[in-house]
């Protein structure tokens, strides 16, 4: 039985351990994934699933549960008028103040990349819009709490469905049909560094340094206040002064800091971390 008293335990975990607030309307939810992980385990009461979360081989199936209650929605291009704002607008901007200084390194961070359409997108834009790419120093980092989804990431290999918005040039140019999928074939120069990382873990969180752009769409919303302070203030210390954080549309960090600069640029707004 799963009620009330254990819906609120396993929210308190998940809060702890991800930032993540998951609120009484989807408790639905959570039973169906509590019940999908207990069922997987052959586990018949709560609480002996509850102690294997907290005591016996903790790491592993705590992050297991965590990975089964994140949602991976996304596809290549998603989003489409932010980025075309970021390619025509934000880009060519940024490239011709690093030019000046003489500096040609360029660091662009997508994080919480779920299955990487993300990341490839931000890649292929990148090759597209840097006319003098091969004399730049392009890195591109994708991170994401699940294993299993970097993991797909890491193949490239997306369904017809994750392709849909793809511009047909683009599709010939950096993808290979393999019958009803696609996969992104080797990218000119610079390949994606994928890696699991939960915001949480402030260790980890420091190593992520120096980017010039980060993408962290459609994230935040799942988080409160304090626990979204936390990573927007972590973000920040992630960013070179003058970089660019984008986030989902519907999420506004206005409330929450002022460390940033907003920028509204051609029905778009992102955040630009001062001078």
């Amino acid at each position: 039985m799963i009620g009330a008293i254990e819906l609120e335990k396993i929210r308190a975990l998940i809060y702890k351990e991800t930032g993540m607030l998951f609120e009484e309307k989807k408790d639905y939810y959570l039973i169906n994934r509590l019940q999908q992980r207990m069922s997987e385990l052959g586990i018949i009461s709560f609480n002996e699933y509850y102690k294997t979360l907290i005591f016996e081989d903790r790491s592993k199936e705590l992050q297991s549960f965590i990975e089964s209650i994140t949602i991976n929605e996304t596809y290549f291009f998603r989003d489409f008028p932010q980025l075309q704002g970021f390619a025509e607008k934000v880009l060519p901007a940024y490239l011709e103040q690093k030019r000046k200084k003489f500096n040609s390194v360029l660091k662009v961070w997508s994080a919480a990349c779920s299955t990487g359409e993300e990341a490839y997108t931000l890649s292929i834009i990148l090759q597209e819009m840097i006319e003098d790419y091969a004399h730049w120093s392009v890195s591109v980092e994708a991170t994401d709490i699940d294993r299993n989804v970097i993991g797909h990431a890491e193949k490239g290999i997306y369904s017809e469905r994750s392709m849909k918005d793809t511009p047909e040039a683009y599709r010939k140019k950096y993808f290979v049909p393999m019958g009803e999928e696609w996969q992104v074939s080797k990218l000119k120069k610079h390949p994606i560094d994928f890696k699991t990382l939960n915001f949480t873990d402030k260790e980890a969180m420091k190593k992520m340094r120096n980017f010039d752009v980060i993408f962290c769409r459609n994230v935040l919303i799942y988080f409160d206040d304090q626990s979204r302070k936390s990573v927007v203030n972590l973000l920040y210390d992630s960013l070179i002064p003058g970089g660019h954080l984008f986030l989902g549309h519907s999420e506004n960090i206005g409330r929450i800091t002022a460390a940033f600069e907003l920028q509204t640029l051609g029905g778009f707004i992102c955040y630009r971390r001062p001078l």
